[in-house]
Order: structure tokens, then C-alpha cells, then sequence
């Protein structure tokens, strides 16, 4: 009996294992989907919690980026289904093996489930009092993270989404090389470190931490509230239509494009001969099962 290898795999492997993974996901239960979606959002929540304790006791933005690739780690090996990584179906959308309805039906489960997920967690964290230990300093963290992420123009964070996605699905690419549970775990730490360190935009993550620095700002006492450089520019800029107009749609078009686009549809072009040679050998298939019928 021969043991499995641990040998990680080459491009045009990683390549047929995504598509084939991307299938499962765009063709799955819906109720899978979303069940599967509304965890990794509380993952990825659970990853700028982290990312935001390390900030505030001084660890600074590279050791947050590295604690929040925690988030990530999560949803790769217990199979979450995130958005962010979901966009990259079209890349079995491009090879006619999934409709476009399949896909962006998938999309909108996975994108209501994650925002779900991420709001389950926000409650949570409001409940356990935890943003007001130590003065606040952690509500504070959210408040002004928060603030910053909302002075962005449109292009800004359109571009910046554009960037998150492209590491954060990068590292998720690489991690369909690996062949241990650790291979996995490490293809995702330095590609989401970058995005976090740089303060590039990932929608999902967005879903956590915007509704958190919203909520904290309407909740802080006014001791808190004097840690402010300015409270009432804050609590003006702080809305809920912001995060909406501001953010949300703009980063989830730029990691759209960062992820689906720039990662997936790009090794897409990189294999075209080898789709265009399984497009042709499945109609070829096809064409001879109806005349082996037909006759």
C-alpha cells in the first residue's frame, strides 16, 4: 500500500482543483450555501477582533494583519463559504460549467449568509462588553478604523478592494497546493498580513467592523467620547448610509474585480488551450453518446 504524498501541486493542478472546487460551491444546497456563508462571516469577524486587540496593546499593523489571517485560516479549513473567495466561480462560469444563473445565485446566498454571520458577531461582542475593557480603548479602535474607512472616495475604495482581494484570494489559490492542514494555514498568513498592514478593503471584514465602530459610537460614555479628536464630526460621518454608499458597494466591486478577475479569470487565459481541449473532448462526448442513442 502506497502512502499519500505530501508533494504540494503544481500550477495546472492547483488550477483543475480550483475549478473543481468552485463547482461544488456554486452548485451546492442552498441552505448548505448559506449556512456555510453565515460562519465564515463570524470568522471573519472574529479575525479583526483579534487584529484589533493586537492594535490597541501595541502590537502594531503587521503583527494585526498576521493574527487576522486567523479569520481566514478558519474558513479555508473548516470550509466556510466567503464571498471574497466565492467571486473567483467565475472561472468554471468562463468554462460553460456553470450557468450564470448558478453563479450569481451563489454570489447573493453567499453574500447575505456572510453579512448575517458578521452581525451575529457584532451582537455578541456588544453583549460581552468586551469594546469597553480597558477605557474603551478597543471601541475607540473600531470607532476610528472605522472613521478612516469612510473617508475614502469611491475610486479609492473601489481600488482598494481590488487589492485586498487579490492577496486575499491569492493566498486562498495557493492554499489548493497544499497537502497538510499546516500547508493550508501558512498560504494564507502573509497574503492577508499585506492587505491588513496597507489598509486595503475587504467587503466581508467590512461587514463586521463598520457596523461595530457604528454601534460603539452611539454607545460610548463621554469619557470615551473625549478621546475624540472631534466626537460630533464622528458620530455625523458614522452612519449607516455611509457604510453603504461609501463602502460596502464600492469595495465588494473592487474585490470583485481583484478576485474574480485579476486571480481567477487571469489563470483562466493562463489554461485556455487546456479549456478549449475539455471543452472540446466534452462535446465530443456528448455528440457521440446522441448518435450511440440515435442509433
Amino acid at each position: 500500500m502506497t502512502g499519500a504524498s505530501f508533494e504540494a501541486l503544481n500550477p495546472r493542478q492547483m488550477y483543475g482543483k480550483v475549478v473543481e472546487t468552485m463547482i461544488i460551491k456554486a452548485t451546492r444546497p442552498p441552505r448548505q450555501a448559506f449556512l456555510l456563508s453565515v460562519m465564515a462571516g463570524l470568522f471573519i469577524g472574529l479575525g479583526f477582533v483579534y487584529c484589533a486587540v493586537a492594535n490597541v496593546t501595541g502590537a502594531g499593523k503587521i503583527v494585526g494583519g498576521l493574527v487576522f489571517s486567523l479569520g481566514l485560516m478558519l474558513v479555508v479549513v473548516l470550509g466556510g463559504d466567503l464571498f471574497t473567495s466565492t467571486t473567483m466561480t467565475l472561472v468554471p462560469r468562463a468554462s460553460n460549467r456553470i450557468s450564470w444563473g448558478q453563479m450569481l445565485a451563489n454570489w447573493g446566498i453567499v453574500y447575505a449568509g456572510n453579512f448575517v454571520g458578521a452581525i451575529a458577531l457584532v451582537a455578541l461582542i456588544l453583549l460581552s462588553g468586551h469594546p469597553w475593557n480597558d477605557g474603551g480603548s478597543i471601541a475607540l479602535y473600531y470607532i476610528k478604523t472605522t472613521e478612516y474607512k469612510l473617508t475614502h472616495s469611491f475610486i479609492e475604495a473601489l481600488f482598494l478592494g481590488v487589492m485586498c482581494n487579490l492577496m486575499v484570494c491569492l493566498g486562498v489559490w495557493m492554499g489548493y497546493s497544499g497537502r497538510s492542514l499546516f500547508d493550508k494555514m501558512a498560504a494564507c498568513l502573509f497574503p492577508v498580513g499585506l492587505f491588513i498592514a496597507c489598509g486595503f478593503e475587504h467587503s466581508i471584514a467590512n461587514m463586521f467592523m463598520i457596523p461595530m465602530g457604528i454601534l460603539c459610537s452611539g454607545m460610548m460614555p463621554p469619557e470615551v467620547a473625549a478621546k475624540l479628536a472631534d466626537p460630533v464630526h464622528t458620530l455625523s460621518l458614522l452612519t449607516w448610509e455611509n457604510f453603504v454608499l461609501k463602502n460596502l458597494i464600492p469595495v465588494t466591486l473592487g474585490n470583485i474585480l481583484g478576485g474574480g478577475v485579476l486571480v481567477g479569470l487571469f489563470h483562466w487565459l493562463v489554461f485556455a488551450d487546456e479549456n478549449t481541449r475539455e471543452a472540446r473532448a466534452t462535446s465530443d462526448a456528448h455528440e457521440s453518446l446522441k448518435e450511440k442513442h440515435a442509433g
